[in-house]
């Protein structure tokens, strides 16, 4: 996986558009950021691993899952202008419990964990632009939680339409899809 840290970023334009950052702030993350290449199929991190950075997806299609009786299980997928990480082992500076793969060619720009605190106990918008990524990511780790307790498929694939972003549902491959909706891929089928 090559890296590279250059001074244009997405990211900072990306998190700008989110909540207004100093100048010093975008210094900061112009000099921390790294951009980083991943090939479809790659890892970004695996079950076991430490995760130390959090990767804002610049292009590319990623999935969290974990491996249950020789079956993979897809908790998660994530596109274009959206974080990922491990938050068990991000946040806890522990083993990451999932695997995160790319399920296309994907680049991102991550920021380590040293880095992030540094930004957040040195500059008060990263405080408040951490603020309102976290109720985003919290909210949709609600919509998830609910919809793992549809029981009818019909019923949990109509929700899943409804609060996913329409390029997860044009880019993600049948058989992830129907992991992360808890169907077999033929039930998929009949539903679509």
């Amino acid at each position: 996986m090559p890296t590279t840290k250059y001074n244009h970023f997405f990211s900072i334009v990306l998190l700008n558009s989110i909540h207004p950052l100093s100048k010093s702030l975008n210094k900061f993350l112009s000099n921390t950021l790294i951009l980083s290449q991943y090939k479809k199929g790659d890892y970004i991190v695996k079950s076991g691993d430490f995760c130390d950075r959090v990767h804002i997806i610049r292009k590319g299609l990623v999935r969290g899952y974990f491996n249950h009786n020789d079956k993979e299980i897809t908790t998660w997928v994530s596109v274009d202008n959206e974080l990922v990480t491990s938050i068990s082992g991000y946040f806890k500076k522990a083993t990451a419990l999932e695997n995160i793969q790319c399920l296309e060619d994907t680049f991102t720009e991550s920021l380590s964990f040293n880095d992030m605190h540094f930004a957040l106990q040195n500059f008060k918008e990263m405080n408040h632009l951490n603020r309102i990524l976290m109720e985003y990511y919290y909210l949709h780790a609600e919509y998830r939680a609910f919809m793992a307790r549809i029981p009818s498929t019909k019923y949990r694939y109509e929700y899943f339409l409804k609060i996913t972003n329409p390029e997860i549902i044009k880019r993600l491959p049948n058989k992830y899809l129907a992991s992360l909706l808890n169907m077999r891929p033929e039930t998929l089928s009949r539903l679509k």
